[in-house]
């Protein structure tokens, strides 16, 4: 993984912590969390806290994580929303992080001033042993506190001074006021500066999770199915009407198509498709060359069409399916019939835009492996994994490829594949109670969220 970590396409955007007071807040809120400390004297952070260096001295990466389903966070800074989360277990749990960095930004840089604040993203499962167990996780509430508790101290008096304001005889109340005032002392004026931070619920109905070898729900469409990497019969029966797996290439077409998910790339608007095709193309030539031997350091576009030549006869269908689409597209041949069953056919597809258009596009990299920089982009998490497995060769290409095609320009890079105007979306948080009037009036039902 070096040729990454040194192009920042690993571990890249990470917080530095080495001010020994932020170490010291670290260790507290990483000891009242898990009962563990560090005794390094620096190391890096993602958005939820977590280390990869800190991971590696207490020899377990999932500290901040145990089990893979409630995850904790350490907020240090808020300077943390920009970092990625590592070892995702879950889809949204950045989004939701993010959010709530972003929702709650004035008061946790007032709160991280003084102290660490530690939390958790909870939800109704504890455990998630069995896959079943996975179809039971319906929200996420995250839950926060300094590890000095402020946020409920603040609360309390605030409570507190309620209290004074509406009893009559609690200027005669020693008891309370001295509560008071001790609680004053850590969170200063309440009533001037509010520490409670947004109490934020997300729903979790469409997601990945890499449990169980990667599995892909959709809860949330019209046409309700789980689609999993691994194999579907180890999974057992799944409280869901429709299970597939990457063999049922037919099943997942038609489920994409029906749930109106997924368009043709070269009838997509906002994007250059024959360039798209052009290098989905390229990245199968490379993968044939890798495995050849060849060396493709520096490799070009010219280096790539004189490699096509060469291995011609062992180019995998893939490559003749998008070809064929390639001459289309370009107005040079006729309209190609690639079905599902064609090795081609999810090379051909992006997602259309709606919400869950990342989570569309997550899949259809798992099911295009060779197209790494879609792979790079929508799935790091299966991208190291292969990246593990490949030639030195292959590895030295991808590397310079991502640090010269989207490392310099990732806003670019994703807008030449995903269009204009569709950002990344994040999961939306669910109103709360006392919102629900406003969103459907006094009298209604409330609308089934889109």
């Amino acid at each position: 993984m070096k040729r990454l970590i040194e192009r920042g396409l690993m571990f890249g955007n990470l917080i530095r912590i080495s001010s020994p007071a932020l170490i010291e807040r670290y260790n507290r809120a990483l000891k009242q969390l898990t009962g563990k400390k560090t005794r390094l004297k620096s190391f890096h952070v993602d958005i939820s806290g977590y280390s990869p260096e800190v991971g590696d001295s207490l020899g377990d990466h999932l500290y901040l994580n145990e089990g893979g389903c409630n995850r904790q966070f350490i907020l240090l800074t808020t300077e943390q929303k920009t970092a990625p989360l590592l070892n995702a277990q879950f889809s949204t749990s950045r989004g939701i992080l993010r959010q709530f960095i972003e929702e709650n930004e004035a008061k946790l840089f007032a709160l991280t001033a003084k102290d660490a604040v530690a939390g958790e993203l909870l939800n109704s499962v504890y455990s998630v042993e069995e896959p079943t167990k996975l179809f039971d996780i319906r929200q996420v509430t995250i839950e926060a506190d300094t590890t000095e508790a402020h946020v409920k101290s603040a609360e309390e008096l605030a409570d507190k001074i309620e209290r004074f304001k509406r009893e009559e005889d609690a200027w005669w109340d020693d008891v309370l006021i001295a509560e008071m005032i001790g609680l004053a002392k850590k969170t200063g004026d309440v009533t001037r500066a509010p520490l409670k931070l947004k109490k934020m619920t997300f729903g979790q109905d469409n997601f990945w999770t890499k449990h169980f070898g990667g599995l892909y729900v959709f809860r949330d469409v019209e046409n309700p199915a789980a689609i999993c990497a691994g194999g579907k019969a180890e999974l057992g029966e799944l409280p869901i009407k429709y299970v597939f797996d990457f063999t049922d290439r037919n099943e997942i077409a038609i489920f994409l198509e029906l749930n109106d998910l997924v368009e043709p790339i070269v009838k997509a608007r906002g994007v250059d498709a024959a360039a798209i095709l052009q290098q989905k193309m390229d990245f199968i030539v490379v993968d044939v060359a890798a495995g050849k031997g060849e060396k493709l350091d520096h490799a070009t576009r010219r280096d790539i069409r004189a490699l096509t030549r060469r291995y011609a006869a062992d180019l995998p269908e893939e490559f003749h399916g998008l070809a064929s689409l390639l001459r289309w597209a370009q107005g040079g041949g006729k309209w190609p019939r690639i079905t599902s069953d064609h090795p081609a056919y999810f090379y051909t597809l992006r997602a259309k835009p709606h919400k869950d258009r990342d989570l569309v596009n997550m899949l259809l990299a798992a099911l295009t492996p060779k197209d790494i920089r879609q792979l790079f982009i929508c799935h790091k998490e299966r991208f190291y994994h292969s990246y593990a497995g490949w030639s030195d060769a292959k590895k030295t290409y991808v590397a310079e490829f991502l640090e010269r095609e989207y490392q310099v320009d990732k806003a670019g890079a994703r807008k030449a594949l995903f269009g204009e105007g569709e950002p990344m979306e994040e999961p939306a948080p669910l109103p709360e109670p006392e919102d629900l009037i406003e969103l459907v009036g006094p009298r209604g039902a409330v609308r089934r969220r889109k």
